[in-house]
């Protein structure tokens, strides 16, 4: 068709094998996405070290900007590609998490993933000032006395935390699920608002785990594999997603030993602490991203 595809990611903000552009390329290549089996290029979206990014604006619930991997921006259009499982803190990660969480810078994950404010563990700082470097509100002080943020005047944007050579600024997990979960359709919404009509979603319901593929470990599926899913309405696509796992039977032997009946909710079941993914998929219908009504077309 004439275009010029390429292979994205952002990288993460957990230390591993994704969390700098060198680990993150040797990391998709070792797994089978180097140039000779998918013939097109991989370009991590926000750069060597997380800081390649822009801000766009939202004006949404939680968040009036959003950082995301720049490289994403600049391109013209979109295609998701998910894989549809099970997800500890959203209950399920589909199309929303792949975007919003998946190409958000590292400074916007942490964003995503919690409201809470950074502090400086005082006994870890050396002294390097690079948090200060990168702070675009000024409210670091390092100095020989102490290290500290002002939290008068913090925004919570996660530059110092993913800047921090030794991790003295540490990462923040404290957050409820249903508000990470709005955050990461928050992020989708402002990545997809400028494609628009230039955007298509496919999600892979197969080998549905009960845990985010970023788990070095696994178990049985939940569900036996179900197919290939595509819309270009990414709430439709995540509706009927949720819809056929939650209608099939469970597999023998997978991790939750209860009697889960067909059309009840298996996420929620996986992971009680979370909603079972509702919410990710309501509040993308509120602002707008797609209708959650739909019409399976089975080839």
């Amino acid at each position: 068709m004439g275009g010029k595809p390429f292979l994205t990611d952002a990288n993460t903000l957990y230390v591993g094998g994704r969390a700098n552009s060198v680990d993150h390329l040797n990391s998709a290549i070792a797994n089978g996405f180097g140039y000779a089996s998918i013939q097109a290029p991989i370009i991590i979206a926000d750069g060597l070290k997380g800081k390649n990014t822009m801000e766009v604006e939202v004006n949404l619930k939680h968040f009036k900007n959003i950082k995301v991997g720049s490289e994403v921006m600049h391109a013209d259009s979109l295609i998701s590609l998910a894989h549809f499982k099970g997800h500890q803190l959203t209950g399920f990660g589909g199309t929303f998490k792949n975007i919003g969480m998946g190409l958000g810078s590292r400074a916007g994950k942490q964003m995503m993933h919690s409201a809470v404010l950074p502090e400086i563990e005082e006994e870890h700082c050396i002294k390097c000032k690079q948090c200060v470097k990168y702070c675009p509100e000024d409210c670091i002080t390092i100095n020989e006395e102490k290290s500290f943020i002002n939290h008068d005047i913090c925004i919570g944007c996660g530059e110092c935390v993913v800047t921090c050579p030794t991790e003295a600024i540490t990462i923040e997990w404290e957050a409820t699920s249903e508000g990470v979960e709005e955050r990461l359709v928050e992020f989708t919404y402002g990545i997809v608002k400028e494609k628009k009509d230039k955007t298509a979603y496919i999600n892979f319901i197969t080998n549905v785990s009960p845990d985010c593929d970023c788990s070095g470990w696994n178990d049985r599926p939940i569900v036996r594999d179900i197919g290939i899913l595509a819309s270009k309405d990414p709430v439709a696509l995540e509706q009927a997603s949720l819809d056929l796992v939650n209608k099939e039977e469970k597999c023998f032997g997978m991790l939750v030993d209860k009697d889960i009946k067909p059309g009840e909710n298996k996420f929620k079941h996986v992971h009680p602490s979370t909603d079972g993914g509702l919410r990710q998929i309501e509040y993308a219908e509120e602002i707008g991203l797609g209708s959650r009504d739909y019409e399976l077309i089975e080839l």
